[in-house]
């Protein structure tokens, strides 16, 4: 069980820093997903991002361990990078692949071709992020407009199986598993670097602990072994 507990952010203390990134094509719905899960709303006035924006939230991770008793709280900053989805600022958003620890990948369920998308958009990750098997999450959006469907939940289910990540209807609107498709992805995120000896491939800054830079934390627990990427 993992327990989530909002934070102000006010309170300049933390444990890590995580950078997550919101794909797909333009129009999907990132930035109305990111301020819904930031903020509780839907903004419906939102125009085409341009480049790259993000939005922040505090949380506290706290996992159970193997005899089901809950550790010390860990004190999330959550930093949501916005990318734009149009082909024009690809090279800019491939830039910041390698610093995020986690993809939140989104289709629109109303527009196939966003849906066909979501294998380049892998195929982009693959390449250009932290390793060949990032943590991503799928989230099939705008579930709120059953009418005006175009994807099957099968046929999305399918997809994400193919690539082993999970797989989310979500709806901007009405808020449904946003926070759930977020708190599943830090879950991942949480576990990798619990499981990996060797920590080089977590970015500078993440941790925050006692004073340290995560350089120094790093180097203190780095041993031989690779990241099970």
């Amino acid at each position: 069980k993992v327990v989530y507990k909002d934070l102000t952010m006010s309170d300049g203390d933390y444990d890590y820093l995580i950078k997550f990134l919101a794909l797909g094509d333009s129009g999907v719905g990132k930035t109305s997903i990111l301020y819904q899960y930031t903020d509780g709303k839907f903004n419906s006035r939102f125009i085409t991002t341009v480049g790259i924006d993000f939005r922040e939230k505090r949380v506290v991770y706290r996992s159970n361990g193997p005899d089901g008793i809950s550790g010390r709280g860990q004190r999330i900053h959550l930093q949501l990078w916005d990318t734009a989805g149009q082909e024009r600022f690809r090279s800019l958003t491939t830039a910041f692949f390698r610093d995020a620890m986690g993809f939140l990948l989104l289709f629109d369920l109303t527009n196939e071709q966003s849906f066909l998308n979501v294998r380049n958009w892998i195929s982009q990750l693959q390449m250009h992020a932290y390793c060949e098997n990032p943590d991503i999450v799928l989230c099939g959006n705008k579930s709120d407009m059953e009418d005006q469907r175009m994807v099957k939940e099968e046929e999305a289910k399918e997809l994400a199986e193919k690539y082993g990540i999970p797989y989310f209807e979500t709806s901007a609107v009405n808020g449904t598993n946003v926070s759930k498709a977020v708190e599943t992805l830090l879950d991942l995120i949480m576990k990798r670097m619990e499981r990996c000896v060797d920590k080089s491939w977590i970015p500078e800054g993440v941790v925050r602990s006692n004073g340290h830079s995560s350089t120094e934390q790093l180097h203190e627990e780095k041993d031989k072994g690779k990241c099970g990427c």
